[in-house]
């Protein structure tokens, strides 16, 4: 297989937990440009991939050429997997924005360069210049909090709503940056927490998570290996906490805060301490610093399937 255009955030220690082998099935449920799927299908596995992204689809007709026959790409979010896949050796999820939706300044998923204020994954629906010109102060401000982590959010809604209306990411950029104080030279833009926030709101990427979460569970087959790799402690604390509580490793509880009752066999094994990206990879790809790698194993178990609703407000 040819290189691929981006290599991705923890190739190797993904590979090595996943194990593909010649005759097996897997999923790759965020192809982007087909990093993780080159690799898979080099070591002889066939491999059904997800993405929503239309580009991604697109371009990634040439992979699908070059495996003859070994690759299906599948234009769907990956939370709708277990629609297409009624069973897989190993189910790979690589959350967030792609390195390629980041590069490209008209997608507007990034300050870096200037482009208008968009986000949609999937290129369709409401966008980020809709949201922040028509979405009340106050749903700002929840939005900010709860999926960016800001303290300064009811500061930023307000001076956002202030601005109005707002159409480039440099503009929605110095908004933030004015409403914080920001000082050139610091070493985390102020504005980050914001793009972060109204991105994963836009494209509803806590829900597709734990959805595609429980998709994965359901498909996989005995001894079939779960590998998502995050980026933000929201997203990481979600796979953190499902796989705990289906592998039976539910912290006990107090007379304050009791266990929940269970008397579900455990779903999952061999649940891995995270892995994070070491100096080698750090110095050839310093966005894999903020990536965290968690891989678990599939027991006989039947799947728990649905346990809660966690919107979009995970804490």
């Amino acid at each position: 297989m040819s290189a691929a255009p981006h290599v991705p955030v923890l190739l190797q220690p993904v590979i090595d937990g996943l194990a593909p082998a010649p005759g097996e099935l897997h999923v790759d449920g965020t192809f982007g440009a087909g990093g993780y799927t080159r690799a898979i299908l080099a070591r002889g596995a066939q491999v059904i991939a997800f993405d929503r992204d239309p580009a991604a689809i697109a371009d990634g007709q040439a992979l699908v050429a070059e495996a003859d026959g070994a690759l299906t790409l599948v234009q769907r979010r990956f939370s709708e997997l277990a629609t297409v896949v009624e069973a897989a050796d190993g189910v790979t999820l690589d959350i967030g924005v792609s390195s390629m939706q980041l590069d490209q300044a008209e997608r507007g998923f990034s300050f870096q360069s200037d482009g208008p204020l968009d986000m949609r994954m999937e290129q369709a629906g409401e966008s980020a210049a809709d949201f922040v010109n028509e979405a009340d102060e106050g749903e700002i401000a929840d939005v900010l909090f709860n999926l960016g982590e800001e303290p300064r959010a009811r500061r930023i809604a307000r001076a956002i709503v202030a601005a109005r209306p707002l159409s480039r990411t440099g503009e929605l950029a110095e908004v933030v940056r004015r409403a914080v104080g920001h000082r050139p030279g610091e070493k985390k833009d102020p504005a980050t927490r914001t793009f972060q926030a109204i991105r994963i709101h836009l494209n509803r990427e806590l829900g597709e998570l734990e959805d595609g979460l429980e998709a994965a569970e359901a498909v996989l087959k005995p001894g079939g290996r779960l590998a998502v790799v995050t980026f933000h402690s929201l997203e990481d604390r979600m796979v953190k906490r499902f796989l705990r509580e289906r592998s039976g490793a539910t912290p006990a509880g107090s007379r304050h805060r009791p266990a929940p009752a269970t008397t579900r066999a455990p779903s999952f094994e061999q649940v891995a301490q995270p892995v994070k990206a070491d100096d080698a990879e750090l110095a050839a790809n310093p966005r894999a610093r903020s990536a965290t790698l968690r891989l678990a194993r599939r027991t006989a178990a039947p799947a728990w399937g649905r346990m809660r609703n966690s919107g979009e407000t995970a804490k």
